[in-house]
């Protein structure tokens, strides 16, 4: 296939990604709790319809009052099927509402569009379900992570931790300038995001596709990692398996594990995303060292030729396990 993967400009420099996240309950949480006569009305409705008989699963009572409060602020109109089914969430198609704030006017989730989201545009609604999350592993991931300090260990906590960790990453990620889908809203364990491609021709992963310029894609990720570490973040799970193309762009996906330069294991998962994407260009044919990529994306002013300056290190921009880095830990 042929693909044109051209960069996004940054819209903006990123904001303070140490500001402590609210995890605290919601109106979904108070709703769940109060069971108003039209939230039950909801709910059996959302459980007669076809598509959700067998995902009580994913929607029980605290979630089906999520979907319940993102239907009445507008950010969802109608659900349509399961996209992907996973052992830790579910996604879901959906028409998203004229809703709010997000996502900003003539973006890809607002389907170009003046007003919001239009009631035409389809986005994607992530499921996590609390029961059956990797709870160990979320929280491998959520501890030393200096938005969530003080969180409680129970998994409903980390669950809705991590929800809005990934929206936070998602944000963070765009502003970097860093395709990833644009978050919508979140609620609870809930997340409404831009749906990329569509239901019935879902964009294909990376390692789906015979890439007719793996050069120029390799470019991209590279670029779109270094944007990513000099906005604080690491992505900790990159491979082709994250990554999908749609329309020419590759977007980055699954941002929920995404950590924090600061985070006590930034560096191995750093060391992961660069031997993941160095041994599958590598199949490509590209000759990629991952110790070169590393240093390239630490770089705070890299070659475009893709020769770090002086090895990935500078006085400013340190290992990410250490105390400095190139990403300023005020606003």
């Amino acid at each position: 296939m042929s693909e044109d993967f051209g960069l996004l400009e940054p819209a903006d420099q990123p904001g303070d990604e140490w500001e402590k996240l609210d995890v605290s309950d919601t109106e979904a949480d108070r709703i769940a709790r109060r069971q108003d006569r039209e939230f039950d009305e909801f709910r059996k409705r959302i459980k007669d319809t076809e598509q959700f008989k067998l995902q009580e699963s994913v929607f029980d009572d605290a979630t089906l009052a999520a979907v319940y409060k993102l239907v009445q602020d507008g950010y969802v109109d109608a659900f349509g099927g399961p996209v992907s089914t996973g052992k830790e969430a579910s996604v879901f198609e959906a028409l998203g509402g004229q809703a709010g704030e997000r996502p900003e006017p003539g973006s890809e989730a607002a389907g170009g569009g003046p007003e919001g989201v239009t009631p035409e545009r389809e986005v994607a609604v992530k499921v996590y379900r609390i029961n059956s999350s990797n709870f160990r592993q979320m929280r491998d991931y959520l501890e030393g992570d200096p938005r969530f300090d003080g969180i409680a260990s129970d998994k409903k906590a980390v669950v809705l931790a991590w929800t809005r960790k990934e929206f936070a990453n998602l944000e963070r990620a765009r502003k970097a300038g860093v395709r990833v889908p644009e978050p919508i809203a979140v609620q609870r364990n809930v997340l409404v995001m831009e749906l990329v491609g569509h239901a019935e021709e879902r964009a294909r992963r990376l390692s789906e596709v015979d890439i007719e310029n793996p050069e120029t894609a390799y470019e991209v990720v590279r670029e779109y990692m270094r944007r990513l570490y000099g906005a604080g973040l690491i992505h900790g799970d990159l491979s082709e398996y994250n990554m999908i193309i749609h329309d020419g762009e590759l977007v980055v996906i699954d941002m929920g594990q995404a950590v924090t330069i600061h985070h006590p294991n930034a560096g191995e998962f750093l060391d992961r995303d660069c031997e993941n994407v160095a041994t599958f260009f590598t199949r490509q044919g590209i000759d990629v060292d991952p110790d070169d990529l590393r240093a390239y994306v630490t770089e705070p002013d890299a070659d475009p030729s893709g020769e770090p300056a002086s090895g990935g290190k500078t006085e400013s921009n340190a290992e990410p396990d250490g105390k400095s880095t190139g990403a300023s830990d005020e606003a």
